[in-house]
């Protein structure tokens, strides 16, 4: 079975000095996902979220986007989400909160990316649901703050939670710890 990496991040506009570089590093990201066989999940999104998966979705991995409406109408008109470059959506029905639970539950890996308080809920579900968490530092938000809260907030969960700045490499450190944490289970 394919490894499902979850880009969960920040679905707003980007400041405009740094729109350049993290659209770049967003779709370095989707390439990276697509060229080691892996399946994209989004939130069904805008923003980096959705360029991650577009650019998966381009490099030829599927890109599933699970969506907070309960079907393509609520998906458009309500949420003034996104259909394009995605290969599969799945409608939960259960808004942006339980749509969390469902994308975090979903994914091998969760990587993190920017972000602001929807991303800290699902960072914080990732944390609680013991995942593989990867945050792309330096590109602002959750992913920046992310190491500082967990310290501040200790709590003890099977959760592998690792750091870098450089997309490819943060990747390829989760999947090594996908690996070493199936070998465990086993």
């Amino acid at each position: 079975m394919k490894i499902k990496v979850g880009v969960m991040g920040s679905a707003g506009d980007s400041p405009p000095d740094e729109a350049e570089e993290l659209r770049a590093k967003a779709e370095g990201l989707g390439r990276a996902i697509a060229a080691r066989g892996c399946v994209v999940l989004t939130g069904g999104t805008t923003g980096l979220p959705h360029t991650v998966g577009a650019a998966a979705h381009s490099a030829g991995a599927l890109h599933v986007g699970v969506s907070p409406a309960a079907d393509e109408r609520e998906h458009v008109g309500r949420y003034g989400l996104p259909t394009d470059d995605t290969d599969l959506l799945v409608y939960t029905g259960f808004g942006l909160k339980g749509r969390n639970v469902v994308l975090v539950r979903s994914s091998d890996v969760v990587l993190i990316f920017r972000g602001g308080m929807g991303t800290l809920n699902e960072l914080t579900i990732a944390h609680d649901e013991g995942r593989v968490v990867g945050c792309l530092t330096g590109t602002g938000g959750v992913a920046d703050e992310a190491e500082r809260l967990l310290r501040a907030l200790p709590k003890k969960t099977r959760a592998v939670v690792l750091f870098d700045d450089v997309p490819a490499r943060l990747l390829d450190k989760c999947l090594d710890a996908l690996k070493s944490f199936h070998s465990e289970e086993g």
